[in-house]
């Protein structure tokens, strides 16, 4: 099995995708608004995948947060809030926030579920700053690291009800970053101090099955590599002062934040300790570069893949999509308009 997650192209896989996935085997697959039509078709496309790959639990992926980050929506599905609603919810009725969060949590996993998604890329747990990039900022829980753990933690049990892993992201913090990630790398350099702040959602969420990497430099940890290319971030900082043990993949690494082609910073992700890499475009050129780069998934990295899956074991899902919706909108209305 490759160390890596790849996107599909369109609503179907095509002839070629069928005969490189094979070959490849890569760890799982990612899904995007181009690869979603139907419940009919998404649910065929998703089948298709767990029988391609011969893995009931193959990890299927969907950033399917709400608000400007969700690739399923209407008319085939409903829309969902992002978490400065959530965040606006806690400065009246904290306890209110939290259960409105779990429970639109596990309305989104629902919905997934019906479909064949196992894995959403879900809480972020990056702490607001007043500059943020608008990238992160319409998506956060907030500016205090109590709320962004507490409403996090919150989300990951959400989604764990309705039959959906949970992906902390973006470790060891995106909050700081004041440039998009998808157009430019950004550079951090607030004191090791400062980033206490940062770290503190992640540490209290350590436990969480699945997290993902930030392309940004790091000055106070790591002048020269940004975290996903840095094996002192990833060991020193995520594994050790953090404490986390799960499953680690990269943002996607298509992104502008990095350069070089897609087979080396794939390599360089993977040699820098990420257990997995994040490949959502589709582009079978860079699909096969980066197959040809990589080696087996290490033992460790399989672990922790195989213990995230197993949080789903004994999961049977029987919440009601549309009461959880209800109940987070009650909710909500406790909120100042």
């Amino acid at each position: 099995m490759k160390p890596v997650i790849f996107g599909l192209s369109g609503t179907a896989l095509t002839a070629d995708e069928v005969a490189f996935f094979r070959e490849a085997n890569p760890a799982g697959f990612i899904l995007f608004r181009r690869n979603v039509e139907t419940r009919s078709q998404l649910r065929a496309l998703t089948d298709s995948l767990r029988a391609l790959s011969g893995r009931n639990d193959v990890p299927i992926l969907i950033d399917q947060e709400g608000g400007r980050v969700a690739r399923m929506g209407p008319p085939a599905w409903p829309s969902f809030p992002a978490g400065p609603v959530f965040d606006a919810l806690y400065d009246v009725a904290p306890i209110s926030a939290i259960e409105a969060a779990r429970a639109n949590a596990e309305a989104i996993a629902l919905m997934l579920h019906d479909v064949g998604i196992n894995v959403d890329c879900l809480p972020l747990l990056d702490v607001a700053q007043p500059d943020t990039t608008d990238a992160i900022a319409t998506r956060t829980l907030g500016h205090e690291p109590q709320r962004v753990a507490a409403m996090g933690r919150a989300i990951l049990d959400g989604l764990q009800r309705g039959g959906v892993v949970g992906v902390v992201k973006h470790m060891p913090g995106h909050g700081r970053a004041i440039v998009d990630t998808h157009y430019h790398l950004p550079t951090v350099t607030a004191s090791e101090t400062d980033l206490d702040v940062d770290l503190a959602p992640f540490k209290a969420l350590a436990g969480a099955p699945m997290g993902m990497t930030s392309h940004i430099v790091f000055e106070a940890w790591d002048r020269d590599r940004p975290a996903t290319l840095s094996p002192i971030i990833i060991n020193d900082i995520i594994r050790n002062r953090i404490g986390f043990d799960g499953l680690l993949m990269t943002d996607d690494i298509d992104m502008k934040a990095l350069s070089g082609t897609a087979g080396e910073k794939a390599a360089g992700a993977i040699a820098a300790g990420c257990d997995i890499v994040l490949d959502c475009w589709a582009r079978m050129d860079e699909m096969i570069d980066i197959a040809d780069q990589l080696g087996d998934m290490a033992d460790t990295s399989r672990a922790r893949l195989d213990r995230a899956m197993a949080t789903l074991d004994k999961v049977q899902p029987q919440g009601d999509a549309a009461m959880l919706v209800a109940k987070r909108d009650a909710l909500l209305a406790m909120a100042p308009a």
